[in-house]
């Protein structure tokens, strides 16, 4: 019974996650190609043996395979080179629906299409999100006080909940932020909610120059207090600025994941950290009980992942693929192919050994094997 629970509450929400998201990205690279003339022979969800499909009226085979853990899109003539005396030439209608034979623009885009539509799949997920339930956004709250500031000399305390400024009502963090901006060396009136008991502080923001615009300089009042994490709260937001929102908070994620790859590259951060296939299913679990929003959430947060890793220049992954498209662009002719063999044989060694080594985390992490041993002892 506790295999069960297991395959309920985590392998069951990582498949649903995993196979919309591999379904995106195929349908990205699925549709550019379509658009640019290219057959597409196959469009898979999973690897191994079909276990259902159907063939559409553009001789696209259309199908569910045994191994649900990726997917694919292969195209007329994707791995052909004009190199390869062993094929047989086409003809011209052939040639008119080749994926290789397109122009380096096209074949590009084509590859590229399916990050982007990882990446779009997650700012409208996101946009969703902030239309419908809120943009999660810090409220009046009081996290942490500089030394020294004007907070902390009147008596402000981590936890305060700031209800109004000189009689003006504030909700939000961002509200107290431009309230006490815009009045440097003014003393002002703060009724805060401490311990379920309302309390008046009076403080003079401290006036503070900063940059703005055009290198002109101007003056802002500053209170020395950070937002309270805990006391968060969702604000919805209109079409245009959950759209705006949604970008912002996957350029986030994207600069995140790029900085935590970093620090892990230069040994600031351990590699341990490094999660693959069982560390997902556990997170997908979690977030399915934690209710709709964290799931969704999660769902955008691991689109924005594969689109970035399939970005990454190794061969085997679309990033390979447009470095090089890019050398070909250099050298005005493909790499040859001896050496776009050789580059595919080291990105799929690289690959699958970074799946052992973060696999390998998630066994450890999750304690993976100690379950097994007492499920046999």
């Amino acid at each position: 019974m506790e295999i069960l629970s297991y395959v309920w509450d985590w392998i069951i929400p990582f498949l649903v996650v995993l196979t919309i998201l591999v379904f995106v990205h195929e349908m990205g690279h699925y549709w550019i190609a379509r658009r640019n003339g290219v057959r597409v022979e196959t469009f898979s969800i999973g690897f191994g043996p079909e276990l259902y499909g159907w063939t559409d009226k553009h001789d696209t085979r259309w199908k569910i395979s045994a191994v649900p853990l990726g997917g694919y899109v292969k195209m007329f003539g994707e791995h052909d080179f004009e190199d390869d005396e062993e094929q047989p030439p086409m003809t011209p209608a052939e040639e008119a629906v080749s994926f290789h034979k397109k122009r380096l623009l096209q074949r590009a885009a084509i590859v590229a299409a399916g990050p982007i539509a990882n990446f779009l799949f997650a700012i409208v997920l996101l946009a969703g999100l902030f239309g419908i339930f809120g943009a999660p956004a810090p409220l009046a709250g009081i996290g942490s006080i500089q030394e020294d500031s004007a907070a902390a000399e009147v008596g402000f305390q981590p936890g305060d909940l700031i209800l109004r400024i000189d009689g003006e009502a504030v909700t939000w963090f961002e509200d107290l932020r431009r309230i006490v901006s815009e009045r440097p060396g003014v003393a002002l009136r703060f009724d805060v909610l401490r311990d379920e008991r309302e309390l008046i502080l009076t403080a003079t923001p401290r006036p503070s120059e900063v940059e703005g615009e055009g290198g002109a300089t101007r003056t802002i009042g500053l209170l020395g207090v950070r937002p309270d994490p805990e006391q968060v709260s969702y604000e919805r937001l209109g079409p245009v600025a959950a759209v705006g929102a949604a970008v912002e908070r996957t350029v986030g994620l994207i600069g995140q994941i790029l900085t935590a790859l970093g620090q892990i590259i230069t040994g600031s951060r351990s590699a341990d950290e490094l999660g693959g296939p069982l560390r997902i299913a556990q997170i997908s679990g979690q977030m399915a009980q934690g209710g709709v929003v964290n799931f969704i959430f999660f769902m955008a947060a691991l689109s924005v992942n594969l689109g970035l890793i399939n970005l990454f220049p190794i061969p085997m992954l679309d990033g390979g693929h447009l470095a090089f498209y890019l050398i070909e662009g250099i050298l005005g002719k493909p790499l040859d192919r001896r050496y776009q063999e050789y580059g595919f044989r080291f990105g799929l060694i690289l690959v699958f050994t970074l799946m052992i080594f973060a696999t390998w985390n998630d066994l450890v992490n999750l304690k993976v094997l100690e379950f097994f041993q007492q499920l046999v002892s």
